[in-house]
């Protein structure tokens, strides 16, 4: 914001460029996502998003960085979606959650380890530096891809038979389908609305200064390496919807503590901080792995490419919101950061009654087809 002098509306659509494109790509995607080999299609979205993300690390205006976002979003909307259809394909619903827990404590890890890191690298280089690591790193997990994955094609005998175009009108037309869609939706508006803003938050309203952000993102990380695959192992014994109230309640709490906070000792902050992420993140692994269990065999690939469309347009739409709502003075504190905390949990109340419902059915499903909760497939580690 500083370097390129950005205001908050346009950071706000930096950050929604690329949940929109990949928002966008995911619902072009849907119709032949279960037409083709997965292993192939995370190749090739995955190298348009190596590309994508090299063009924001050249771009030397906003609107070139724009761009860039917007491709890297639209080759990276689709990686999400193939890779939760590959866990589906290999793990059993009744294994799930303990997989979930791994994936998601990548993506947790990922999340609290960048913002250090990318202020690092920035600070001792410039800005373009953080996207120049992450194209260096892809490029060495591209070559593991292509190494060791073998190849998944079980799904394409179920679906050989339709065209993309009547597959996507298929599963976009299945009523069972509507209600998760939605609440991917609510989650993710919720999960995303306090993360543009929170940073800064803690910067410029808290009185953290950017060198205690390491210890403070350090710890988070720690934390969720040590608590979420515990989560996704709790949620396969207790069940998903209990470990789901649970997150919820503790997330709840925390957002409105992390919201109002005043200047505080940095270790009021990390612990505020880590419990409110893990309560955050104890809502996503059991919602996540529940979702799963929805779709059919033959729709996986493409139920999972509109969810995960909606789930980046809906971070999108949560970051826009956000935008619109935070009022930042010139001397850069902000104001109206804890009515988004009340918009999140207003939103996570809703998500719950949907989550409820989404449970039902999938206990129903469950008990009329065993092989759901009981694994055909050797675990592939």
């Amino acid at each position: 914001m500083k370097s390129m002098r950005l205001t908050a509306s346009q950071f706000a659509l930096a950050v929604s460029a690329y949940a929109f494109s990949a928002g966008v790509s995911g619902l072009l995607a849907a119709g032949f996502a279960d037409k083709y080999d997965r292993k192939k299609l995370l190749i090739v979205f995955y190298t348009g998003f190596i590309i994508g993300t090299f063009l924001c690390a050249t771009a030397t205006s906003f609107p070139l960085l724009l761009f860039g976002r917007i491709v890297t979003g639209l080759f990276g909307g689709v990686l999400g979606a193939v890779s939760m259809a590959i866990v589906t394909d290999l793990f059993s619903f009744k294994q799930r959650g303990r997989v979930m827990g791994f994936v998601q404590m990548s993506f947790a890890v990922s999340q609290v380890a960048g913002i250090p890191v990318g202020l690092y690298l920035a600070n001792l280089f410039n800005w373009h530096a953080p996207f120049l690591m992450i194209v260096g790193f892809s490029i060495v997990t591209a070559v593991f891809i292509s190494s060791f994955l073998k190849p998944i094609t079980a799904h394409i005998q179920e679906s050989k038979n339709q065209n993309a175009l009547s597959h996507l009108q298929k599963t976009v037309s299945n009523q069972t389908y509507w209600l998760p869609f939605i609440t991917t939706a609510l989650l993710s508006i919720g999960g995303f609305m306090l993360m543009p803003f929170s940073t800064p938050f803690i910067i410029n309203n808290v009185g953290i200064s950017q060198a205690q952000l390491p210890i403070i993102y350090v710890v988070m990380g720690i934390c969720s390496m040590i608590a979420l695959p515990f989560i996704g192992k709790l949620s396969d014994k207790i069940g998903k919807m209990y470990t789901f109230i649970i997150g919820s309640l503790l997330a709840a709490i925390m957002i409105i503590i992390y919201t109002n906070l005043i200047p505080v000792p940095l270790w009021q902050v990390i612990v505020i901080s880590s419990l409110m992420f893990v309560g955050v993140m104890s809502r996503v692994i059991p919602a996540t792995a529940l979702m799963t269990a929805v779709p059919e065999v033959e729709d996986r690939g493409a139920f999972m490419s509109l969810n995960s469309s909606l789930q980046q347009i809906a971070g999108g739409i949560a970051s826009v919101i956000a935008g619109w709502v935070i009022i930042q003075q010139p001397g850069g504190k902000l104001f109206h950061f804890n009515t988004l905390g009340y918009l999140c949990i207003g939103l996570m109340v809703a998500c719950g009654f949907c989550m409820y419902v989404i449970n039902r059915r999938i206990q129903r499903k469950v008990r009329i087809n065993p092989e759901i909760k009981e694994s055909k497939v050797e675990l592939v580690a």
